[in-house]
């Protein structure tokens, strides 16, 4: 792999299919270049981790409620449960794409740690840039010695 890369294969496929599945070395450095070109061909880029994420589909793109460590504390009722106060949040998709700018192509989701994910999320995330065609998907799958990708609908296939 050069030292430099242009990254227009991978923009030119993010494009192409909407979501992808990465394998990026696991010493890391290559995700951050990609990210970058891809921020410069004029896409808003945003990263998570899949790690806590639980119902998929309602945390991306519906208000959904979480419930924050408790640490002992009841909530406003004396004889009710030890769960804490549950706080609404806006989906996260949603209100991202309200803020970009009137010159950006669109929002780039980046999912770290994508190898967690069931492969009940993987095909939701498949499908997410049909629906919302100005979202892109990039869920990094696993480790390898090269960066490379390949669809997420192949990978999905392929698991």
């Amino acid at each position: 792999m050069p030292l430099i890369t242009t990254g227009k294969k991978l923009i030119r496929d993010l494009e192409l299919h909407g979501s992808l599945g990465l394998y990026v070395p696991l010493e890391g450095g290559f995700e951050g270049r990609y990210r970058r070109r891809i921020r410069a061909a004029g896409y808003n880029s945003l990263a998570i981790t899949a790690r806590g994420l639980g119902d998929v589909a309602a945390y991306l793109t519906e208000i959904h409620g979480v419930r924050p460590p408790h640490l002992g504390k009841k909530c406003g009722t004396v004889t009710g449960a030890m769960v804490g106060y549950r706080y609404y949040i806006p989906p996260i998709i949603s209100y991202e794409l309200e803020k970009l700018p009137a010159n950006s192509k669109g929002l780039l989701l980046w999912i770290i740690e994508g190898h967690i994910l069931t492969s009940q999320e993987i095909e939701y995330l498949t499908t997410l840039p049909a629906t919302e065609p100005r979202v892109k998907i990039a869920v990094e799958l696993g480790g390898d010695r090269y960066f490379r990708w390949q669809p997420l609908k192949q990978a999905v296939m392929s698991a």
